[in-house]
């Protein structure tokens, strides 16, 4: 195996909304997941039920110094975590922050430089203060543009000096699928027009563009990063229409990017907009803005899919739709487990962009079954580590290619809610929480056995992956 670079950062990741809990504690305003008891699957309800199991999580809230020595324990250098928009700005809207919720966070940072863990935060993680998609309609309301800008301004000045990396948006290119959880759009997704649904786009870019601007005003040496969700895209044959087919699928996908690293619209997309007869409210202000690109790309890895230029049958888990892969097997939830895609991944992003990339996100949700080795309570999870191994071999690869990569964050290293379906028993973690679906269980973390490897794994920097 090639060595994995010096100083690169191994760790794990998280989202606010599917761990700390405490949902309604310090001042702490609602949210979106707060009304989204089933994930993305189904609806929002009027208001909060108690049959949402994001309102305690994993209560991650008053447990986080337990869970980071466990991080530490695994030897992370980096810890990915995102920060409550409505714990700091309850309904987004306001001129001042809750203080309240800044000091949690400060709590958590001294617990990570405690343990000299690196954080790399996320400013928002699908998790819209609820009063903004109520009131606004999400960032269908250019006004949306102004808050964020208080809210990054307000995390840069408090925590710019402890936080070196910075991801403005979780998965950007996901509105176009999950218009409510990726882009606070109250509207039913069958009911918003298209021109909104652009236009909400175009404005969380200009958000994104402003944060990165402020941030380096604030400090040349934050490093800021758009984050996006890859999926590459195969032709289901070699037919010329389906070859085709897959470049339209990748342009819709991949200009989110575009527009973060060049600083500008592509022409596919503006030819996009035209046909579909949708133009933008785009201001000269915007265009300048949008000049301000970002230091490294970030990205979410989970499966691949295919195209066909007439359509075929979609995957269970696609959620973003796809052809499901005739050659790939796949999870309990029915995503296409795919190594090689992550080593394809790479390259088209270097190759694409030429900016330093990061994985924060990779890793696979299974039903895991608690069970006692040597009277200590354990999951024998072997195929969460032939997972891993087989895809950190491709990153291996791909960093022979050529490609620089900085780190790689697992998807979730401790079980949390799933943001899809809203369950515990979709399990990504090397620790075990005691919860389950039906909001039963003692909270307690347990190591699995892919703890141990893991923990393996970093100390030798990649040395203990199999080919």
């Amino acid at each position: 195996m090639t060595a994995f670079p010096d100083g690169f950062l191994w760790g794990g990741a998280t989202a606010a909304n599917q761990l700390e809990g405490a949902y309604l504690t310090d001042g702490k305003g609602l949210s979106i997941q707060d009304v989204m008891p089933r994930g993305i699957v189904g609806p929002p309800t009027d208001e909060p039920t108690p049959d949402n199991l994001k309102h305690e999580g994993i209560d991650h809230y008053h447990r986080y110094a337990e869970d980071i020595a466990l991080f530490a324990e695994l030897g992370f250098s980096v810890y990915r975590f995102s920060i409550g928009w409505s714990r700091i700005f309850p309904n987004g809207d306001e001129e001042t922050p809750n203080e309240e919720g800044l000091a949690f966070y400060d709590r958590l940072l001294d617990e990570l430089e405690r343990h000299g863990i690196e954080p790399l935060v996320t400013i928002s993680h699908y998790e819209t203060p609820l009063h903004l998609s109520r009131t606004y309609d999400g960032w269908v309301d250019r006004r949306l543009i102004g808050f964020y800008e208080r809210y990054a301004r307000t995390l840069f000045e408090r925590f710019g000096h402890r936080v070196r990396y910075w991801l403005t948006f979780n998965e950007i290119n996901s509105v176009l699928h999950a218009p409510l959880m990726s882009g606070g759009i109250w509207t039913p997704k069958e009911q918003l027009a298209e021109g909104d649904l652009y236009q909400a786009i175009h404005h969380e870019l200009v958000a994104s563009a402003s944060a990165t601007r402020i941030a380096h005003e604030i400090d040349p040496g934050l490093k800021v990063g758009c984050m996006v969700l890859a999926m590459p895209t195969y032709p289901l044959t070699p037919s010329p229409a389906d070859v085709l087919a897959v470049l339209h699928a990748d342009h819709a996908n991949l200009a989110f990017t575009d527009v973060h690293v060049r600083g500008r619209y592509p022409g596919y997309l503006l030819r996009t907009l035209r046909e579909k007869g949708i133009e933008l409210d785009i201001t000269d202000d915007d265009r300048e803005t949008l000049t301000h690109t970002v230091d490294f790309v970030s990205f979410s890895y989970y499966m691949s899919v295919c195209e066909a230029a007439d359509g075929g049958e979609a995957g269970e888990g696609n959620l973003f739709g796809g052809i499901t892969n005739p050659t790939l097997p796949a999870s309990e939830w029915g995503w296409q487990i795919d190594p090689v895609g992550l080593r394809i991944t790479l390259n088209q992003f270097w190759d694409r962009w030429g900016k330093p990339l990061f994985i924060v996100e990779n890793g696979l949700g299974a039903n895991d079954e608690l069970v006692e080795v040597d009277g200590v309570p354990t999951v024998e999870d072997d195929y969460r580590i032939a997972y891993l191994n087989d895809h950190l071999v491709q990153v291996g690869e791909a960093i022979a290619d050529g490609v620089e990569v900085l780190g790689y964050t697992w998807w979730g290293p401790i079980d949390v809610v799933s943001a899809s379906t809203a369950q515990l028993s979709k399990r990504y973690g090397f620790i075990y929480v005691d919860r389950n679906d039906d909001g039963s269980g003692t909270l307690r973390r347990y190591r699995k056995k892919s703890f141990g490897w893991y923990r393996d794994l970093i100390a030798s920097n990649g040395g203990t992956l199999t080919a």
